[in-house]
């Protein structure tokens, strides 16, 4: 059976790899257009809300009209008047001239068309801002209810209703007028609402209306009535909720309803917006992203076909010469043909070859190199004063026939010798670190018997891996600079600290310690290059964890609350 060529893979693979974009987009495009609808579901209802509380608070304010208007003291001195007269007397004229003054007032407080009536049953006259006339008893029992009433009108300046309000003192005498001694009506009208629905009208989707069953609609000025009837007959095959959503279809068009019911005047706030309107947006991205897909498959087809025709060749070619070459055939040479990106990887694949015989011979010379120079750096370590003052401890111990003395040294300082001699690996644990500086502080010890040392390092953190030779320069010098330099010094505490980011090891000594400027001078000369005149353990211990774990690793330095130096070894362990 033939194998199947580059050209045919790579087509294959491309289909391969766009069925799942496709399914994925597909579900992708579902989900964001699911999510869009919810939220500008949730989006037009908030707005329809807060709209609604807009006009419920308007209307609310003109509710306080009659409980304020009652308290005014010209107001109140109607309900004083108990005789019933035809004509008025000029107090009363005045009086009502100063009643209607407020009136016209407290109208003009708001920017809604309404107005004001005062019903005196002792005068039998109803006061409103501009007349005094007089009323029909039967009329007013049959309109007083409580809450907000409705009314069609004709005129149409104020819109097709009237909304109107009563407060009656007493409030027992609320179904009969002529048991109370005072009634305040105030009225607004339907046109105040729609001017608020033109506003609300901000973009042509959206299409606002008030509606009440057996009452009838308040449209907006530039609604189309028809379409908005079909949109209320269509809403009234269910009962409508306080709050609610829903979708609509009204002849070849789908719409998305939302209804917020006014807690106020009972009338429900309807907005409806066309989903096409919505998904256009979506479908045009559609069409857009399949037009895409079949282009993207015909360049990737083409893309193919020149992969194969001049790619796939030239890389069978190189593959035979990197067997050959494997296998130790150094004789290999590949023939460039032309001037193409192959030919120059040919030349250069042949200079390759030639070359590699002359690097084999430098890589063998380079280990050379590193281990005589590994070798002089852990020799150069030994230093001969420690080495002499251990063996004449050794020397003095054996004349005083102190066996178990000359046998502890002998034991630290072969293990401390052991593990500067022999230590070939990059990284070691920071447990054996740890043995080994124990080993170099019990050596000291035993020349200084005031010595005392304290090593707190969490278990945890002993498995942690350093560079070997780390904190061994730094309790040295802890203890020359530190102990040895200051007879009353004696205590070397060495901590080590380990959270998920970050590890430190911090050496402290109650020596002498160095002032604030003096460790600042130390800090500055651990960034730059080693001078004579500084030593280069700490140098050498700060420059290998700078390069080996980057970042803020290195060597740092403060006092100490022992009274002596602080010495912090920080690297980072993410």
């Amino acid at each position: 059976m033939p194998k199947i060529n580059l050209f045919t893979k790579i087509v294959a693979l491309i289909i391969i790899m766009l069925v799942p974009i496709m399914l994925f987009y597909f579900y992708s495009n579902k989900t964001s257009t699911d999510i869009l609808g919810e939220e500008l579901n949730k989006s037009n209802t908030n707005q329809l809300v807060f709209f609604q509380n807009q006009v419920d608070t308007s209307i609310d304010s003109m509710a306080l009209w009659p409980d304020l208007l009652i308290q005014d003291p010209d107001i109140a001195s109607l309900r004083d008047i108990f005789a019933e007269t035809a004509v008025l007397n000029l107090d009363l004229t005045t009086l009502i001239k100063r009643i209607q003054t407020k009136l016209a007032i407290q109208q003009n407080s708001s920017k809604w068309r309404s107005s004001l009536h005062i019903y005196s049953p002792m005068l039998h006259r109803d006061i409103s801002d501009n007349d005094v006339i007089r009323y029909d008893d039967a009329d007013l029992k049959q309109r007083l209810k409580p809450g907000w009433q409705v009314k069609p009108t004709e005129d149409s300046q104020t819109g097709p209703f009237v909304f109107s309000r009563y407060a009656v003192t007493p409030y027992s005498s609320y179904l009969d007028p002529s048991g109370s001694n005072l009634i305040i009506e105030v009225q607004f009208y339907s046109s105040s609402i729609k001017d608020m629905l033109d506003k609300f009208k901000s973009d042509g989707r959206r299409d606002p209306f008030y509606y009440m069953e057996d009452i009838g609609v308040i449209y907006n000025r530039s609604a189309d009535k028809e379409l908005t009837n079909h949109v209320i007959d269509l809403l009234n095959s269910g009962p409508l909720q306080d709050m609610e959503s829903r979708n609509l279809k009204v002849g070849n068009e789908k719409y998305l309803v939302n209804i917020v019911k006014s807690e106020t005047i009972g009338w429900y706030l309807i907005d409806y917006i066309p989903i096409s309107e919505i998904i256009r947006p979506i479908q045009k991205t559609n069409q857009l992203f399949y037009i895409s897909m079949a282009g993207l498959l015909l360049l990737c087809c083409t893309a193919a076909y020149l992969l194969y025709a001049q790619v796939q060749v030239p890389i069978k070619r190189l593959i035979i010469g990197f067997q050959k070459l494997k296998n130790g055939d150094y004789s290999i040479r590949m023939k460039p043909r032309g001037k193409s990106e192959f030919g120059f990887l040919y030349t250069r694949f042949n200079l390759m070859v030639e070359q590699i015989q002359e690097l084999f011979e430098t890589v063998y010379l380079e280990k050379i190199h590193v281990r005589e120079a590994r070798l002089k750096q852990l020799q150069s370590q030994i230093n001969p004063h420690f080495f002499y003052n251990c063996f004449s401890f050794i020397s003095s111990m054996a004349k005083l026939e102190q066996n178990e003395a000359v046998v502890a040294m002998s034991h630290h300082l072969s293990n401390y010798y052991r593990y500067t001699t022999r230590q070939e690996r990059e990284l070691v644990s920071l447990s054996e670190e740890i043995n080994f500086v124990s080993s170099y502080l019990e050596i000291q010890r035993m020349r200084m018997a005031r010595l005392n040392y304290t090593i707190t390092v969490p278990s945890e953190m002993r498995q942690l891996d350093i560079p070997p030779l780390m904190l061994q320069p730094l309790v040295e010098n802890a203890v020359i600079h530190g102990i040895e330099a200051w007879s009353d010094a004696s205590v070397i505490r060495i901590t080590g600290e380990w959270n998920e980011d970050e590890a430190r090891l911090i050496v402290e000594d109650d020596g002498r310690g160095m002032s604030t400027e003096d460790i600042m001078i130390l800090e500055r000369k651990m960034q730059n290059q080693m001078d004579e005149q500084m030593g280069c353990g700490l140098w050498n211990v700060h420059q290998r964890m700078h390069l080996r774990f980057r970042g803020t690793a290195g060597v740092s330095f403060a006092s100490s609350g022992l009274g002596g130096l602080k010495v912090t070894i920080t690297w980072s362990t993410a």
